[in-house]
């Protein structure tokens, strides 16, 4: 494909191993404050992607992630985090990995190489024209991805891509490219770093603003997260407390009784 590979351009710096801890943190950090202007640039097509999935959310609509390696890790971490913050059942957000679960903790070798592999892992949860598709690779090479996102398109999902290189084949291939252009890696190559970041960046605008927009935060607060731990109730009757202007033994009883941030403050409310 004609298209240039940022992210395997050299790196703004040299001869790192000759530096001292210090000036590789220093550096390190100058390379970083770069993510989030970058990100900033993709915000009008991300908005076009959270819409999109609002809308289909709304019918019932599921988000998929596709990946490989790191980009597969990220999307997996944001879609694992959505049930405990936001109380959405763990179907409907989901991520997927070249190399299946082992791949989440050890790199499994030529998987991400299996064209076809995306498809088949998709089709395993019932994909529907309801559902979106969201292809991430850094290299936007990755043919676990390509196909993923190909096959998708031909039964009339909705695609999107993220990737550090503009106009590579996933951002030509989806119908809303995300292109974060971090420039060159402080590691020639090490899409772990900037990249990673970047797409971290990403992930946690799309699925927040997508949770704010389907109605599971209130103000600013998420008052449909799971209280799965003793600071996690905490926090709940916290927010009760600030909701229904009340003490937090009364706050308390509330949660207990009623199981939810939300349902309690509406039941304070009546």
């Amino acid at each position: 494909m004609d298209y240039k590979k940022i992210t395997e351009t050299p790196s703004n710096h040299d001869n790192l191993e000759l530096m001292d801890t210090a000036t590789i943190l220093q550096k390190m950090n100058e390379e970083d404050k770069k993510i989030a202007d970058a990100v900033e640039k993709t915000i009008p097509q991300v908005t076009k992607l959270v819409d999109a999935l609002t809308e289909r959310f709304n019918k019932g609509g599921r988000l998929f992630y596709i990946g490989a390696g790191t980009s597969g890790r990220l999307g997996i971490l944001d879609a694992s985090e959505i049930p405990p913050t936001f109380g959405m059942p763990h179907e409907r957000v989901v991520g997927l990995i070249a190399g299946g679960d082992t791949a989440i903790r050890k790199a499994v070798e030529n998987a991400e190489d299996a064209t076809k592999q995306a498809w088949l892992d998709l089709k395993a949860h019932d994909i529907n024209t309801n559902d979106v598709v969201v292809g991430i690779a850094a290299s936007g090479s990755t043919p676990y991805v390509i196909g993923g996102l190909e096959d998708a398109k031909k039964n009339g999902i909705l695609t999107a891509a993220i990737t550090n290189n503009p106009g590579a084949p996933i951002a030509r291939i989806a119908d809303i490219p995300i292109e974060i252009n971090v420039g060159p890696e402080f590691l020639t190559g090490s899409t772990r770093m900037k990249s990673g970041t970047s797409q971290k960046l990403v992930l946690n605008m799309i699925s927040t603003a997508l949770m704010i927009k389907i109605g599971r935060v209130k103000g600013n607060k998420m008052v449909n997260m799971q209280l799965s731990n003793d600071k996690l109730v905490n926090r709940g009757t916290r927010y009760i407390m600030e909701g229904l202007n009340i003490e937090y033994d009364a706050a308390e009883a509330l949660l207990k009784k009623h199981g939810s941030v939300k349902l309690a403050i509406d039941a304070g409310r009546v």
